[in-house]
């Protein structure tokens, strides 16, 4: 191995170490729905805000996330780079290679609603033809960071007191953060209970967002 190809393997496995913390990982997950600041990201994660900008820090400094300043607050967003990519790559893997895993993902895929799933491709052709409702059940600050195209956002905590402002007929497909987020799966139960036709999308908004699909956003000021 010349010197050139180990500093380049060096250098991939610096970048492997930032990852190599489930902290980190996490929040990476919740910065993929939009800006957030350091302390809504503790927040989010469970972390002490000392802690979260630990973490923060060190995924700035490899690239994973980059910092903008509004005020007085500091905001995180993605890098410029794959990193959805390369956290779906590693979901993939992992479920591949680590029995654990496998096990949990089987355990929630194999529950009735797994037979309600509609992946992004059919969900394109359905919004193409207009007659599909999107129903966003993430937190507002989420929806409003970005969200599919026309979609409506009801929270998941709302859903059940909400239920008269979702249209009547049709079919209606709930999406949230990802494929282990487990809103859009309770949306179903709750939307399937109460009478409605209704489906999941198989990924979240952060795979959406980075297979180059349009989104909508609006302003949080």
């Amino acid at each position: 191995m010349t010197d050139l190809q180990l500093h380049i393997f060096e250098e991939f496995a610096e970048l492997a170490r930032t990852l190599a913390s489930p902290q980190r990982l996490l929040l990476l997950e919740h910065i993929a729905q939009g800006e957030r600041s350091v302390e809504r990201l503790a927040e989010l994660a469970g972390l002490s805000i000392a802690n979260a900008s630990q973490h923060l820090q060190q995924l700035r400094r490899a690239g994973f996330v980059e910092t903008r300043r509004d005020g007085k607050r500091v905001l995180y967003r993605l890098g410029a780079g794959p990193v959805i990519g390369l956290l779906s790559a590693l979901r993939q893997y992992a479920e591949h290679n680590r029995a654990q895993i496998r096990e949990l993902v089987a355990d929630r895929l194999d529950r009735p609603d797994r037979l309600e799933a509609i992946s992004r491709e059919e969900l394109l052709l359905r919004m193409r033809g207009g007659d599909v409702t999107l129903l966003d059940v993430r937190p507002q600050d989420e929806f409003l960071s970005g969200h599919l195209p026309g979609a409506i956002n009801i929270p998941i905590a709302e859903l059940e007191r909400r239920l008269a402002e979702l249209p009547e007929g049709g079919e209606i497909v709930a999406y949230c953060r990802g494929p282990y987020c487990a809103l859009s799966f309770d949306a179903v139960r709750v939307l399937q209970g109460n009478g409605f036709t209704v489906r999941r999308l198989e990924s979240g908004f952060p795979d959406w967002k980075a297979a180059g699909l349009a989104v909508e956003s609006r302003d949080l000021s």
